[in-house]
């Protein structure tokens, strides 16, 4: 019999909704800008169909990291899009 092994649920910050942890994108905001997780500082996760909706992502986005700029978020979040694909 195959064990069956924990999978972590995350929350996505943008939609509240719980998947696994390993279907999210997780991102950290440091001094008002926006990095991918760097294994090292508080995080935050949202999901790839809020992401999509640029609107609605960076809205979320703001609420997470208080002392950015609208305009530079929504160049850094494209930025790490691309990369990740």
């Amino acid at each position: 019999m195959a064990k069956k092994f924990h999978q972590p649920t995350r929350m996505c910050v943008s939609c509240r909704i719980k998947s696994a942890q390993n279907e999210l994108v997780r991102l950290r905001c440091v001094d008002g800008g926006l990095q991918p997780f760097g294994g090292w500082g508080r995080s935050f996760y949202i999901c790839k169909d809020c992401l999509l909706d640029e609107k609605k992502a960076i809205k979320s986005l703001m609420r997470q990291c208080k002392n950015g700029d609208k305009e530079n978020l929504s160049n850094k979040l494209k930025e790490i899009i691309a990369d990740d694909r």
